[in-house]
């Protein structure tokens, strides 16, 4: 006769790293009262289950509203290692959705998060880097960034960071410099951004290169980018393998040669020879587009205009372009170019 047994061994396809959810619309206040939880099994698995959910940008939408920002904030401090590291891990999945990002703004997050800038365990520094680059493409958080004083700090943390979050880091930087370049300026942001433009990883270069861009917008930052030698640095990325990094390079000497210092600086470096040659070989729109304004800028002094009248040709060629931005930027070059005093 056969008798029933109960198994001691848990069904297969269940996963015993994560939590229960209740059914419907208890899921997500029954994980909050989880993350809670005196019992560290109890919190850990709770962010394991939240974690899948927060893909979901209507189950951020309710968590932020049930609380669980605040229950994570708690959380991020957290001694066990894995609960800082899945706490990190959920507020990143979150700050992809537009509905995070600015449930971040309204709880003070941005604060919370930096508490982890010197954590011990890597994957906790990565994830709340991920966290402030995807909450940075908000104006609004590029700003929140920048007005909880975390600019000096990300800065530094270009030199002691590893290098894989050194990419995350200037990819924050750049839209917060945009904002207010000040604080970077003040902490020297360009001789840090300097010695990335001569990384061995092309995308450091290419990073370094779009945040000098965004910190050469206002006047002090085109004086640092000149007095601190970074034009000759940039006309030799003009010739770099990478079409980003060119068109990057291209961008900010365009941004540096605006003052007089920085147009003498850029032609003693002989930028017009490289500027000339990405025009020439049949480039990205980007690349394309940032060398013609620099080289415009460059023609505004006499000696720059003198050694581009020559290659006023290549200037007609570009306004049959097929980018209306190439075809008007090569019409002022040309403006330039001709002008005579």
């Amino acid at each position: 006769m056969a008798h029933a047994r109960i198994s001691m061994y848990m069904p297969p396809d269940i996963d015993p790293t994560k939590a229960a959810i209740a059914y419907g619309c208890r899921a997500l206040p029954k994980l909050n009262e989880e993350l809670r939880s005196e019992t560290l099994l109890t919190r850990q698995k709770a962010l394991v289950a939240l974690c899948d959910l927060m893909h979901d940008p209507e189950y951020v939408y309710e968590a932020i509203n049930i609380g669980c920002l605040e229950s994570l904030k708690a959380l991020l401090t957290d001694d066990d290692n894995l609960v800082r590291i899945k706490t990190t891990e959920v507020l990143y999945i979150m700050a992809t959705h537009n509905v995070g990002r600015t449930g971040f703004l309204e709880h003070n997050v941005i604060l919370s998060l930096s508490l982890l800038l010197n954590d011990h365990q890597t994957v906790c520094r990565e994830n709340l880097h991920q966290a402030y680059k995807h909450l940075a493409q908000l104006p609004e958080g590029a700003r929140g960034i920048v007005n909880s004083g975390l600019i000096p700090s990300l800065v530094w943390k270009l030199q002691s960071e590893e290098e894989h979050i050194q990419e995350i880091i200037l990819d924050t930087l750049a839209p917060c410099l945009q904002e207010d370049a000040t604080e970077a300026l003040d902490s020297q942001a360009v001789p840090r951004l300097k010695e990335k433009l001569q990384n061995e990883n092309p995308q450091i270069r290419s990073k370094a290169a779009r945040a000098l861009i965004a910190i050469s917008i206002p006047l002090e930052g085109k004086n640092q980018v000149w007095q601190n030698d970074v034009i000759p640095i940039l006309v030799e990325l003009l010739s770099d393998s990478e079409e980003e990094v060119q068109a990057n390079a291209a961008g900010a000497l365009m941004h540096a040669a605006v003052t007089t210092e920085g147009k003498y600086a850029a032609l003693d470096a002989d930028a017009i020879n490289p500027l000339l040659e990405l025009l020439c070989s049949t480039p990205t729109t980007k690349v394309c587009l940032n060398a013609t304004k620099a080289l415009t800028m460059l023609a505004e002094a006499p000696e720059g205009r003198k050694l581009l009248q020559p290659h006023i040709p290549t200037f007609r060629l570009l306004q049959m372009h097929k980018s209306e931005a190439i075809q008007r930027a090569a019409k002022v070059a040309i403006k330039v170019i001709e002008w005579k005093p």
